[in-house]
């Protein structure tokens, strides 16, 4: 089944046919590194991750590449509110983005570029437009004519006088139309020296939406396979993406876009004024750095893909907490195998080629993978539905828990019932790592994590075994209900009973 995928640019979907046949280049507008990065920076990432994950299981060979704006006015504005230079605080939220990164295992980018350091890059392509008349230096500036392009608009369906409402601050030299918009912006006096550059135009920066043209045809050619980004980020961005690369070029830019929803803030339950207490409370929260302290990384990325990339993202701890006990289901899961059969299922996972091919084991797992398989595959296929692609990993985990019934593999476990177990469990697990999930064992936490807490719970734990063994059964459902309401529950198990903190 070939792979389809949505194109915002002719808005419907399509086979991914790349430029070169088996390779697959691709563009993600990054972060602007001037303050902390938020839940919505790291959508994009985790998506792509995912994509190119699943890319290359497919057999392709996936470049991604991720800008980073580090010249841009907002930079400038706030390094001299925090009285560093910009450069400074580029550099340190550019390396609390790495970290917020690598705590979500979007490990797979290949190329991370600075605005910075493509000046020439940027110059070259601003040359080649002034040559083509396409756009004009006014004191300083140089600007887009937005009139010489008789495309623009085309992926935003939006007119050209238009663009004057969703650019960034473009003062200074004079426009010849109000929809031109700036590739080069003349330096102004009271601007720090790093952030001015020489040019055959005077010294100043360039415009934004010139760096990711640069940035990407630099890497991935003047035509490369996908472009992707947020929604916001349709017009004015892409729009003037495609018109200054295309009309340097003469070629199409990028074959498909492909744009993720936004993450809004779930405001049912909060006033709303920006202002108050608890509209700040979880807009703070959002903050990437905040996340990542209070929720597991990988929790943040089941989050994501837990819905369709083209769908919004409703941000509230309700919804985390829903999403926790989602993932939750699997980590139960695998320390049930792992009690079960004494071996971890997070070794000997099998290559991706082989987690999709049943091995004679039992008949019903058998028939589950087969049917997890094509649901999985089927799902990614089709526009990369990640959240399908869950769905079906829901299953099959469901369809292992049966056969642990069915078979009583606790009471009185078998060799071959706890082969089956693992093999079956270990291709859950690489069929979730097809996106990055699973990638390793999730570390158990308790209520307290202290040995007093552990203490205490198996003194309860007793007292319960012995209300019930004297047939008591009102004192220990009393107990269970009470550590239920604080968010402990109790296993009971065949060989004892075991506590977890929800």
């Amino acid at each position: 089944m070939p792979i389809t995928v949505y194109n915002s640019l002719t808005r419907k979907k399509e086979p991914l046919e790349p430029v070169h046949p088996g390779k697959v280049g691709i563009y993600l507008c990054g972060p602007t590194v001037y303050k902390p990065s938020h839940i919505g920076h790291a959508v994009g990432p985790i998506i792509f991750d995912a994509v190119k994950r699943y890319l290359v299981h497919r057999g392709y060979e996936v470049t991604w590449v991720v800008n980073i704006t580090d010249v841009d006015d907002k930079l400038i504005v706030e390094a001299e509110s925090q009285g560093v230079t910009t450069f400074e605080l580029a550099e340190r939220i550019t390396g609390d983005y790495f970290a917020a990164m690598d705590a979500l295992h979007v490990d797979t980018i290949d190329i991370m570029p600075k605005a910075s350091e493509h000046i020439g890059d940027i110059i070259a392509i601003i040359q080649k437009l002034i040559d083509k008349e396409i756009a004009y230096a006014s004191n300083g500036d140089v600007y887009f004519d937005v009139t010489k392009d008789p495309d623009y608009g085309k992926l935003s369906n939006r007119r050209a006088e238009e663009q004057e409402t969703g650019r960034r601050d473009l003062k200074s030299g004079e426009k010849r139309n109000p929809g031109d918009f700036a590739l080069w912006k003349a330096a102004k006096p009271q601007e720090p020296d790093e952030v001015k550059f020489d040019s055959p135009w005077g010294r100043g920066r360039p415009g934004w939406h010139i760096e990711c043209s640069a940035m990407s045809s630099r890497y991935l050619g003047d035509t490369f396979d996908i472009h992707g980004g947020g929604l916001d980020l349709i017009f004015p961005h892409h729009e003037n993406e495609i018109a200054q690369s295309e009309c340097a070029s003469g070629k199409t830019f990028a074959k498909v876009w492909m744009h993720n929803g936004l993450t809004r803030v779930n405001t049912k339950k909060i006033s709303k004024s920006d202002a108050s207490p608890e509209m700040q409370q979880a807009l703070a929260r959002m903050t990437l750095h905040n996340l990542l302290n209070e929720y597991p990384g990988e929790l943040v990325r089941f989050f994501v893909l837990s819905t369709h990339y083209r769908r919004p993202i409703e941000y509230s701890p309700e919804e985390f907490e829903s999403k926790r006990k989602g993932l939750d289901t699997f980590y139960r899961l695998f320390e049930r195998v792992e009690r079960i059969s004494g071996d971890s299922p997070f070794v000997n996972v099998p290559d991706l080629d082989g987690a999709s091919r049943p091995d004679r084991g039992s008949e019903a797992l058998d028939k589950a993978l087969c049917e997890a398989n094509d649901a999985f595959h089927r799902s990614m296929d089709d526009d990369f539905n990640t959240a399908g692609a869950i769905a079906s990993l829901f299953d099959y985990a469901a369809a292992v828990n049966r056969f642990v019934e069915t078979e009583k593999l606790e009471a009185s476990p078998t060799d071959k019932g706890k082969a089956s177990l693992l093999q079956a469990t270990r291709r859950l697990i690489a069929f979730g790592r097809l996106i990055g999930l699973f990638l390793e064992p999730q570390e158990r936490k308790t209520a307290g994590g202290d040995k007093l807490t552990d203490t205490v719970m198996q003194i309860l734990i007793e007292v319960r075994q012995h209300a019930r063994k004297n047939k008591h059964f009102d004192i220990a459902d009393l107990i269970r209900d009470s550590l239920k309401t604080a968010g402990i529950t109790l296993e009971d198990r065949p060989d004892g009973t075991v506590w977890r903190a929800e």
